[in-house]
């Protein structure tokens, strides 16, 4: 739906995404003051021949096929009149925008009333505002924030409770939470959040979560303590638990769903560090028996059509960094590095102890190692085909850890046997 596409004065790089022409809306495209390279797509030059797309390239001085860089003069001698008229216009445009909007946003906040009276009433404890403000200490401690509202710290006596409260400031935030709230009431999985009751009354909605205490993964592993570092085998069975989670909206449940937002912050860890995927308001259901697919707008996917392989490519990306601790995009020589790319660049040395955490000081089997860079590797395939389903994934990660224990084993034994033999060496 873009209009306007302004990429001035950004030094970018490389040729212009073909992609660019077939924006059907596009009208006005300035990239200039660039560094790109290449020649332009013929249907920008075609649209700007023909006057549907006002196009500027100048100051790309190694851009070949540019459009010639000349400007009509703008006509500023314009009567009074006519801009008291546009400025009236203008005017009447934002009110009535305005009123739109509060008439969207009142619906939308009657539809979450109704969704979450329907669904949840018959299932779970439902809290009145008065109580969630005793719950949270009057919203004292945030939690997170999301484009639904603030998420806060709560006790019912002992128990530790996460409230997510909606926020009436954005109509998105109101069509996240309503895509969580339709999720919840379907899903039941002990590698999923669950949820404990709701607020739905005049004075707020909200949803109450089970309490996760260790917070979420993206917090451990990049935490800067030392002693506070994951194991290796607390990585893979974290990894383990989230594509549980995974698998289960994938193949679980009817329709499938598609969670949309896999990253590390919606990994969330029990006090046992069993690992929950969390955050569903951007799921979506999808068809399982056709190839119909959602547009999306993915952190980590490289295509814009979405299925089941969407998640497993996000998932995908997550254990790469839980295997290397390296964010998802890394510098070098002002050029941005993804993970997957530079995984693959150390995969094609053989140095797979240059992957890993450096932290973790080797202490970990090289074979379920390779196991687990291989899964995640597949799982970022380009070609979304060749994706392993998140049941596979499931599978080999399986394998791995048993291979890690397996592999802990052997070594204390042997740690412990050459201990015997060094305090009493007629021990043989």
């Amino acid at each position: 739906m873009i209009h306007t596409l302004d990429l001035s004065n950004n030094n970018l790089i490389g040729p212009i995404p073909d992609f660019v022409s077939q924006l059907p809306n596009l009208n006005v495209l300035n990239p200039e003051k660039n560094k790109l390279t290449g020649s332009v797509p013929i249907r920008l030059i075609d649209r700007n021949k023909s006057g549907l797309l006002s196009l500027s390239l100048c100051k790309n001085p190694n851009l070949s096929g540019a459009v010639s860089c000349k400007r009509k003069k703008n006509n500023f001698v314009i009567p009074l009149v006519g801009s008291i008229v546009g400025i009236s216009v203008f005017l009447l445009c934002v009110a009535a925008a305005w009123w739109g909007f509060k008439r969207k946003r009142h619906g939308v906040v009657a539809e979450a009333k109704d969704t979450i009276g329907t669904s949840l009433e018959s299932t779970k404890r439902q809290f009145t505002y008065s109580e969630i403000i005793k719950i949270t200490n009057n919203f004292k401690r945030i939690l997170g924030k999301g484009g639904f509202g603030n998420v806060y710290h709560g006790y019912i006596d002992d128990t530790q409770l996460a409230i997510k409260m909606l926020s009436p400031s954005s109509v998105q935030g109101f069509q996240q939470f309503l895509a969580e709230v339709d999720l919840l009431v379907r899903v039941h999985h002990k590698n999923l959040t669950s949820l404990v009751g709701y607020c739905n009354d005049k004075t707020g909605v909200g949803l109450v979560y089970e309490y996760m205490s260790s917070g979420n993964l993206r917090a451990h592993l990049f935490s800067g303590s030392r002693s506070n570092i994951l194991t290796w085998k607390d990585r893979l069975q974290i990894a383990i638990d989230a594509a549980q989670g995974l698998e289960y909206l994938h193949y679980g449940c009817k329709p499938p769903i598609i969670h949309r937002d896999v990253k590390l912050t919606n990994i969330l860890l029990n006090e046992n560090f069993q690992a929950e995927p969390s955050d569903f308001g951007l799921s979506r259901t999808f068809p399982s028996n056709d190839d119909t697919h959602v547009s999306t707008l993915s952190k980590y996917n490289l295509s814009n059509r979405l299925n089941e392989k969407s998640d497993v490519y996000s998932f995908g990306v997550v254990l790469l960094e839980i295997v290397s601790c390296r964010p998802v995009y890394s510098s070098r020589e002002h050029e941005r590095i993804h993970i997957s790319w530079w995984v693959s660049s150390m995969l094609a040395e053989g140095d797979i102890y240059g992957i890993v955490d450096p932290r973790l000081e080797r202490h970990f089997n090289t074979n379920a190692v390779w196991k687990a860079v291989e899964i995640a590797m597949a799982c970022v395939s380009p070609n979304a085909i060749k994706r392993p389903t998140m049941s596979q994934v499931v599978v080999e990660l399986k394998e791995s850890l048993a291979t890690e224990i397996a592999g802990t084993r052997q070594t204390h034994e042997t740690e412990l046997t050459n201990s015997i033999e060094l305090t009493n060496p007629s021990v043989r």
